[in-house]
């Protein structure tokens, strides 16, 4: 059962909003302060501008492949299933423990609260509160992303407030100076703070829940991207100007400490309350993304089946999401200051995955790869963001590097004993592979599939022409052809079709060439015909590799629709002779013709091509 697509710009926007502003924003700039200093807020603003070649990949992938898994399906369709196991590993297990920290803030600020509630109680609660966000993910993403907008527009109106008040009582001479431990202290900052901004493009594993994905998708990340830059650098600027440095140093609750400086009674109070419906934000967020995860590892075959059922009357992966919420409940009562900076290892990994996937998806070339969002300045932007974040992983320092490895290697054992034998798919590494040997590789599995995708994403729904297509013969013709000699192949592969004289088909075509030529632009030829009989109709397509020359002085023509039907189909003649020409303007289609590798290719091509589709 397909899921439910009930999720909308706004619902992206939260999602993506409520996953980064959390423990990064309410609990990390204090940590920070200590190692950059007053500068601290260049840090975040460092990583943002780190986040963007990982940003347009993951727009461009999710709009090209808006599925279950996000960050395993890009690479698992792009570098293989071995590459997607550890994808997946990583992109689960990472965002399980970041949701899990934000429940042990919400546990921790329990405590301030109720004072008397021990480390135990605290840890019950996080567990109590975990799970209340699995029953609000078991009703319904809907539900889900209801709870976001909410939470999120009290959360940001509270920011917003925080720094508008605390812009009128900053104290310049707290700026100073601004890096005492030098610009190096900048670079480790944003490598810790990067971790803060990697909920935005975990919008991209619910890519299948969500309504007009080409336009949903992109707007929501970059927007959301936008707006919680600005409320990192905003909020931490102002909070190191209105808290003394050696208060604000170390603190587990800088903007709560901010908010006391601004507001000496209620201060504390509204900013630890911003910081509860951060974490709720978070935790809620993240049990929705990452559920989605081991769902889509399911339906490839690297995880059991059971995982990738969907309930009938919600629509929801049931088994994915309590399966999540038992990981994540079990991590409540683990140590997790490694783990999350493991987790921040993985992310990185993650991201640096995606921009390969991307690079691979493109440079194979696969023609029904068809993104909505083309990400800009290919590929030098994403060769800059994979240096950037080797770097980055440098800075973590090995012993995450070493904890991320043995998580991935668990996953890799995992693929070895139960997977392995299991999977069978091309990837678009294979189909790279293929254009630089120019031999064939595999099937056809891997353009299948993104074909199918874009049929989804777009909402297609059959028309009569793309049954004749899915039915027609194709011709895929070496070498130079006649003119003459095409008709008779068209006209053989026809009549038996339409149980019509092979000579009877080939004089149509002649005689409708010779009152006027059928190309109607350079390369491009529609012969159609009117034959005798009722109720018939039929395409066939050609494509002559070196061309043939319909007319003496015009340009060979590469790629032919041959339309042919009876009078009473002639409305339906006109309604076929303009889907062939709305395919045709497409400014990618001659590339995509050329490119195709084999007959089903081509079909494939046509099918999945952009034209507005006539229901009888």
């Amino acid at each position: 059962m397909p899921l439910k697509k009930d999720l909308g710009f706004l619902d992206i926007f939260c999602i993506g909003t409520g996953a980064m502003i959390s423990s990064g924003l309410f609990v990390l700039p204090g940590i920070l302060y200590a190692l950059v200093g007053p500068g601290v807020f260049l840090g975040y603003l460092l990583a943002a501008v780190l986040l963007l070649p990982a940003l347009v990949s993951k727009a461009e992938l999710a709009t090209a492949l808006p599925k279950t898994g996000g960050d395993y399906f890009f690479v698992d369709r792009s570098l293989g299933p071995t590459f997607g196991m550890l994808a997946g590993v990583a992109a689960w297990a990472s965002l399980a423990l970041k949701t899990a920290f934000a429940l042990l803030g919400l546990g921790a600020f329990a405590r301030l609260l109720w004072p008397g509630l021990s480390l135990l109680e605290a840890r019950l609660v996080a567990l109590g509160f975990c799970v209340l966000f699995t029953l609000v993910n078991l009703w319904g993403a809907k539900h889900a992303g209801r709870l976001q907008i909410g939470l999120v527009a009290v959360l940001l109106v509270l920011l917003c407030g925080y720094v508008v008040a605390g812009m009128g009582k900053i104290e310049a001479s707290r700026y100073t100076p601004l890096l005492p431990h030098g610009v190096n202290a900048v670079m480790v900052g944003a490598a810790m703070a990067f971790v803060s901004f990697g909920g935005l493009t975990k919008v991209a594993s619910v890519a299948e829940e969500v309504k007009d994905p080409g336009r949903n998708l992109p707007l929501g990340m970059f927007v959301s991207g936008a707006v919680v830059a600005v409320a990192y650098v905003a909020v931490t600027l102002v909070t190191v100007g209105v808290v003394p440095g050696d208060v604000l140093s170390g603190s587990l609750t800088p903007i709560s400490l901010g908010g006391e400086a601004l507001w000496p009674k209620v201060g504390l109070v509204a900013m630890s309350a911003a910081a509860i419906l951060a974490f709720v934000s978070t935790a809620n967020a993240g049990i929705l993304a990452a559920s989605r995860t081991p769902m889509a590892m399911s339906r490839d075959g690297l995880l059991p089946g059971f995982f990738g059922r969907v309930g009938e009357r919600r629509g929801t992966p049931h088994y994915a999401i309590l399966f999540t919420a038992a990981f994540i409940g079990a991590s409540l009562f683990m140590d997790l200051a490694l783990f999350i900076k493991s987790a921040s290892a993985m992310k990185i990994l993650l991201f640096g995955f995606s921009i390969v996937a991307l690079i691979l998806l493109r440079e194979s070339r696969v023609a029904t790869y068809q993104p909505k969002f083309r990400s800009p300045l290919y590929p030098w932007l994403h060769a800059a963001g994979i240096v950037a974040y080797v770097f980055l992983l440098i800075e973590l320092g090995s012993l995450p590097l070493l904890v991320a490895g043995g998580i991935l290697g668990t996953g890799m054992v995992w693929y070895a004993l139960y997977a392995k034998t299991r999977v069978a798919r091309e990837s678009a590494l294979a189909h790279l592979a293929q254009r630089i040997a120019s031999r064939t590789l595999g099937g056809h599995d891997l353009e299948a599939e993104l074909a199918q995708i874009v049929r989804t994403r777009d909402g297609g729904v059959d028309d009569r022409f793309d049954r004749l297509v899915r039915d027609c013969v194709i011709l895929d013709l070496e070498g130079a052809v006649s003119r003459d000699d095409l008709f008779r192949s068209v006209a053989e592969k026809l009549a038996w079709r339409l149980d019509l004289p092979p000579a009877e088909i080939l004089r149509l075509l002649e005689e409708r060439e010779e009152l006027s030529s059928t190309v109607i632009r350079p390369g491009l030829a529609i012969p159609h015909i009117v034959v005798e009989g009722t109720g018939r109709f039929d395409v066939l397509l050609a494509r002559i590799r070196e061309g043939t020359p319909f007319t003496p002085d015009a340009e060979p023509v590469r790629t032919v629709f041959v339309l042919i039907g009876s009078k009473d189909e002639r409305n339906y003649h006109l309604r076929a002779l303009a889907a062939v020409a709305e395919i045709a303007q497409d400014s990618h289609f001659d590339r995509r013709w050329r490119r195709a590798k084999d007959v089903e290719a081509l079909r494939r091509l046509i099918l999945h091509s952009k034209r507005r589709r006539l229901q009888d």
